[in-house]
């Protein structure tokens, strides 16, 4: 039992010399140039140099299909055909391509509340006339029965 609490106040206090060596190395790198690990020194690390080719700002251009000049004139972009460059920026022709995309989204939107109104008024009519899918279903039924029963005594 002895030995276990000895190994333990060992253990103990070598980590806290190991701890102390750490913050010393920490405290050393925030406040000098030299930075030490492990024992061993290393030179402060240069920036990286900017590339020597100089960038410039042109915005690849594209030349639009026919559909694409449809979809520019759609879009509102430009009145006419002839009001369309010969060469125009991907940007555009995207912003283009998004708000036709989103006039079809409405118009579906549309197109979907109006069938479900005609379906309602169309179900209404039918409920009036006492037309259910049930009654329907059943008389179908008993034509298919008198079918299959004049069948069966032709035969």
């Amino acid at each position: 039992m002895g030995s276990l609490r000895g190994l333990r106040l060992a253990a103990g206090s070598i980590f806290r010399s190991c701890e102390r060596d750490v913050s010393l190395s920490i405290r050393l790198t925030r406040t000098t140039d030299l930075k030490r690990r492990n024992g061993f020194c290393t030179k402060p690390q240069e920036s990286p140099k900017a590339p020597s080719y100089s960038y410039s700002h042109k915005v690849p251009l594209h030349k639009p299909t026919d559909w694409e000049r449809k979809i520019l004139i759609w879009s509102g972009r430009f009145k006419k055909e002839e009001d369309i460059p010969e060469t125009i920026s991907f940007e555009m022709l995207d912003a283009a391509k998004n708000k036709i995309r989103v006039k079809i989204s409405y118009l579906m939107i549309a197109l979907t509340v109006a069938g479900c109104v005609f379906m309602v008024i169309k179900g209404k009519k039918a409920a009036k006339r006492h037309e259910s899918l049930t009654s329907l279903n059943l008389e179908k039924k008993a034509r298919l029965r008198e079918e299959a029963a004049m069948k069966a005594k032709a035969e």
